[in-house]
C-alpha cells in the first residue's frame, strides 16, 4: 500500500502539481482528427486545464485558452478563420501560437500602436499522426513526436474510439501492467456473465515485469500455453507513461483533471491478403458510451468491463487501504519508477524514452506479441482458423455500441458480410486505392 502523500503525488495532475509538470512533457492524444470534418472547435479540458481545439480554414489545429484575453469570453463558441480562431464577442482573433492578430477596433483606433503585439494567450502545439490528435504541453525545448510502427502499417482498416471516465487517471494506467486480470474480469466474468458455472479459464502459472526504453513488459504463462508462446517470450507493453500497447491496437488513459480521465483508443485491423491493396480515405471517430440506460456500467466488452473496474476503486483510489499481492510486482514497479522519474526531472534530466533525435523518432518499433497476425497480413484460410482474428470479424469486441456504418465500412474492407462471414469469390465493396 501507499501513504497518502504518495497517493497524492501519483494522481493530483493540475497546473504545477509534480505528475501535472511530468506528464505535461509527453506528446498526448487528445482526439480524432475526423472530429472535425464536421465542426469547427471543441471545449476540451486535460490536466485541469480548460481549452478549445479548433481547425481553422487553412486546415491548421490548434489548443488555446478556453477564455478570450479580451474579456475572458469562452472562445469554444468562436468561429475560425484561414488563419486562426476568432472571439465571438469582440472578435479578436488568435493564431495557433497564442498571438493576437487582429483586434478589429483596437486597429482601427490606434493603428500606430497596435495592442496586439503584446497581446498573447496560452497556446499548445498540435499535431496529427495515425489520424489522431497530439499536444504537447509542457516546458520547451520540445521532443520529437514518436512515430511508432502501427502507424506505418499499409492495408488496414483504423477506427477511434473515445469514452470519457469518471475516476483518476492513474487507476486506469495501473491495469496495463495487470496479466491477470484477464483471466477473471474478461474471460471468467464473462463466463458467468453467459449463466454458465464453468469451467473457468486456464490458470495463470508464471509471470514476469521487464524494463525497457519506452515501458514495460509483462509476460505470463497460463495452463496450456505452449512454452515457445510470445505471450511468455515477447509479451505485452505497458506503453510509458500513459498508454497500453496489445500490438493490433492502442489505450491511452489522458487526464482530464484530478477525477476524470480521456480513454483514447486507436484500432488497426489487417485486411486478408485477399482484399489487398487497401487504403482507407480517413480515420473515423467515435465516442463510445459507459453507461446503460439504467444506470448501471457497460460490461459486455473488454474495456468496458475495465472500466467497471476502473470507477469502482472510487473517483480516486484510496491506496492506503490496498492489500498488493504476488501478481502485483509490475504495480510496484510502475510507481517506483514513476518517484524516481519525478526526482530525475528535478534534477534536469529528460523523463523516461524521450527522443529528441527527429530520425529515431522517425520509426519507432515495439514489443509485438502477434506481429505475424497485425502486422503482416493473412490470407482469409488463416483467419478462419485463428480465434483471435475470426472473433474480430463477427463483432467488435473492445467497446460497445460501435456505429453501424463504421462497422459497415469494416465489413467492406475486410470482405466479411455483417456477420462476420467471408464473401465467397468477390471482394467486397470498399474504398478505392489512392
Amino acid at each position: 500500500m501507499l501513504s497518502k502523500e504518495k497517493n497524492d503525488l501519483l494522481t493530483r495532475v493540475g497546473p504545477g502539481t509534480e505528475m501535472g509538470n511530468y506528464l505535461r512533457r509527453y506528446w498526448t492524444p487528445i482526439g480524432g482528427a475526423s472530429e472535425f470534418d464536421n465542426k469547427e472547435t471543441k471545449a476540451v479540458r486535460f490536466f485541469g486545464e480548460d481549452l478549445v481545439l479548433y481547425k481553422d480554414k487553412s486546415g491548421t489545429f490548434g489548443l488555446v485558452d478556453r477564455q478570450c484575453p479580451h474579456r475572458r469570453a469562452d472562445l469554444s463558441y468562436g468561429f475560425v478563420e484561414e488563419k486562426g480562431i476568432r472571439c465571438n464577442y469582440h472578435g479578436w482573433l488568435m493564431d495557433e501560437t497564442g498571438q493576437c492578430i487582429e483586434q478589429p477596433y483596437e486597429d482601427t483606433a490606434n493603428p500606430k500602436n497596435p495592442l496586439r503585439e503584446k497581446c498573447k494567450t496560452k497556446a499548445y502545439p498540435v499535431k496529427e499522426l495515425g489520424g489522431l490528435l497530439w499536444t504537447y504541453m509542457g516546458p520547451h525545448p520540445v521532443p520529437e513526436l514518436p512515430v511508432h510502427e502501427p502507424f506505418t502499417r499499409t492495408n488496414v482498416f483504423r477506427q477511434i474510439a473515445i469514452s470519457e471516465i469518471p475516476c483518476n487517471w492513474f487507476q486506469c494506467q495501473e491495469n496495463s501492467i495487470d496479466p491477470v486480470h484477464f483471466e477473471w474480469m474478461h474471460d471468467n466474468w464473462s463466463i458467468r456473465q453467459k449463466g454458465a458455472m464453468g469451467p473457468y479459464a486456464t490458470k495463470h502459472l508464471k509471470l514476469a515485469f521487464d524494463e525497457f526504453e519506452h515501458g514495460f513488459v509483462y509476460r505470463r504463462v497460463r495452463e496450456g500455453q505452449p512454452d515457445n508462446s510470445t505471450l511468455w517470450s515477447i509479451g505485452r507493453v505497458f506503453l510509458w507513461p500513459l498508454g497500453f500497447y496489445l500490438g493490433g491496437h492502442y489505450e491511452w488513459r489522458v487526464p482530464v483533471d484530478d477525477e476524470n480521465t480521456l480513454s483514447v483508443a486507436w484500432f488497426s485491423n489487417r485486411v486478408p491478403k485477399e482484399q489487398e491493396p487497401y487504403v482507407q480515405n480517413g480515420v473515423p471517430t467515435w465516442h463510445a458510451p459507459i453507461k446503460k440506460p439504467d444506470g448501471r456500467w457497460i460490461d459486455t466488452h473488454v474495456i468496458n468491463q475495465d472500466i467497471v473496474a476502473w470507477v469502482g476503486q472510487g473517483v480516486i483510489s484510496d491506496r492506503t487501504k490496498e492489500m498488493l499481492g504476488a501478481s502485483d510486482r509490475g504495480i510496484a514497479m510502475i510507481r517506483n519508477r514513476f518517484f524516481e522519474e519525478l526526482e530525475a526531472v528535478k534534477q534536469g534530466k529528460d523523463p523516461k524514452g524521450t527522443i529528441r533525435d527527429p530520425e529515431k523518432a522517425k520509426f519507432v518499433d515495439l514489443p509485438n506479441a502477434n506481429a505475424d497476425i497485425y502486422r503482416d497480413g493473412q490470407p482469409r484460410e488463416v483467419y478462419k482458423k485463428n480465434p483471435l482474428l475470426a472473433n474480430a470479424l463477427k463483432r467488435f469486441p473492445f467497446l460497445a455500441n460501435q456505429p453501424q456504418e463504421i462497422r459497415a465500412a469494416f465489413c467492406a474492407a475486410m470482405g466479411v458480410d455483417e456477420n462476420g462471414e467471408f464473401i465467397a469469390d468477390k471482394k467486397q465493396v470498399r474504398e478505392p486505392a489512392e
